[in-house]
């Protein structure tokens, strides 16, 4: 499936229990930051499970039009040379990063502070998506940036010839704003600072500490700050990437709707920055446990098996884990219409820009399928229908957005009748086996 190319209709059916194991695609943020870094360090970075995503693949071809080699030797095993800190050559041509804001994000963070100008742009979706939230933290190191009206892509990077090291507070929770502001104070002089109100997921920090740079991490009265001394010399790692916990949310909560399902996701990533939606489900009365706990390349990893849980209720997610699970709220509003009660999500305002108006996406494909939502700016609420109470014979929209893909097609599986959906193609730039694994499972998806 191609997130760029002809839509792709799509069904799915109510399936009979899902049961068997799960081996979901590996972590994208990881696999992301992987690339980016190995181009960054000096000598050969390796990598093995890496997502091969369309996503994460525009991030191997954006390091290679960067001046990095980056070859894929098969079965998610990538190696990067990479040009080390500062090394980057200025590309030929546009660099496309399709659908990914993640990639672009992070990708103008790490050629902000090279003398060189980049220009990037992306598929219809991510050109609609503001980047001021990054050029303009960028802007202090004397980064130039110049796009379409209201900060959009395509848009032109000047790098800062002679970078200043900055002092960031983040305004909103974000890891991207975040990560972007650290790796383009990579090739600074000094230390850049960088204060969140409320933790965002940790990867750069890791890794960025894995790579050898010399970063710090400490809780303060003005939140967490995070000290990054620059211009070191990265050096290269053996990277085994976990599996992606925003991939397994999609296989754990069809089984928890689906009855008679019993499904093992092995080794997935627990990092607490990411984990906060299998807590809010557990939550919520989900039969869903966390087996053979244990550490790989310093982020803690599971076994997930989630079974059918007819008896959750809805309950109201604490504001405070928005940032660890802001990818699976579409997941989540799915399930809570399987639930009894309300489920309240605030603190939310972030989705409002994600590859779509998730909010809004979400509000308009669950009322297609029967179930009533509320939604203001920063908040949602679901009604839930109870286990066998979703009616589905709904038409959904997918905005190009992968995850409300994704969300509609587990709902299709627990729902009465059938849910339907305009275009599932986006779904391969984070989860290119999503229809051959669910189908595995003893899900029913068929293309129209």
């Amino acid at each position: 499936m191609s997130g760029h190319g002809t839509p792709i209709p799509m069904t799915s059916h109510r399936a009979g229990p899902l049961t068997g194991v799960a081996e979901v695609p590996g972590d994208k943020s990881i696999s992301h930051r992987s690339l980016i870094l190995g181009a960054m360090a000096v000598g050969e970075t390796k990598i093995s499970g890496l997502l091969e995503g369309e996503d994460v693949l525009d991030t191997g071809k954006a390091m290679q039009a960067l001046g990095a080699e980056v070859i894929n030797h098969g079965g998610g095993n990538w190696s990067v040379h990479g040009v080390g800190v500062g090394g980057f050559a200025e590309p030929e041509n546009v660099i496309d990063c399709g659908n990914s804001g993640t990639g672009v994000r992070l990708i103008m963070g790490a050629v902000a502070t090279s003398p060189i100008s980049v220009t990037f742009t992306g598929d219809a979706s991510l050109n609609g998506r503001p980047m001021a939230r990054v050029t303009d933290p960028l802007a202090l190191f004397g980064t130039q940036a110049v796009g379409r009206k209201g900060g959009r892509l395509p848009m032109t990077l000047v790098g800062a010839a002679d970078p200043v090291p900055v002092r960031y507070a983040t305004p909103v929770p974000s890891a991207q704003v975040k990560s972007a502001v650290l790796l383009a104070g990579l090739n600074a002089p000094g230390q850049t600072v960088v204060i969140e109100k409320e933790a965002t997921r940790d990867h750069s920090e890791r890794m960025l500490a894995g790579f050898g740079a010399d970063i710090s991490v400490e809780e303060t009265d003005e939140g967490r700050v995070i000290t990054l001394k620059g211009r070191p010399e990265l050096k290269p790692q053996v990277i085994a990437v976990p599996r992606d916990p925003s991939s397994a949310a999609f296989p754990v909560c069809a089984a928890l709707i689906t009855p008679g399902s019993d499904v093992l996701v092995p080794n997935i990533g627990l990092n607490p920055t990411r984990a906060g939606l299998f807590y809010t489900l557990q939550d919520m009365g989900a039969d869903l446990t966390f087996e053979n706990k244990r550490t790989e390349g310093g982020e803690p990893v599971a076994d997930l098996r989630a079974k059918y849980s007819p008896n959750m209720k809805g309950i109201e997610v604490p504001p405070a884990r928005a940032a660890s699970m802001i990818d699976e709220y579409p997941v989540l509003s799915v399930v809570a219409s399987f639930a009894t009660g309300t489920t309240m999500m605030a603190g939310v305002k972030e989705l409002r820009v994600k590859e779509s108006d998730r909010i809004d996406a979400m509000a308009r494909g669950l009322r297609a399928n029967g179930v009533t939502v509320a939604e203001g700016d920063d908040w949602w609420s679901v009604e839930g229908l109870g286990p066998d109470g979703v009616p589905g014979g709904g038409t959904c929209e997918s905005f190009l957005d992968h995850r409300i893909a994704m969300s509609f097609m587990v709902m299709g599986m627990g729902a009465n009748n059938p849910v339907s959906l305009d275009d599932g193609s986006p779904i391969a730039t984070s989860f290119p086996i999503f229809e051959p694994l669910m189908g595995g499972l003893g899900a029913k998806l068929t293309r129209n």
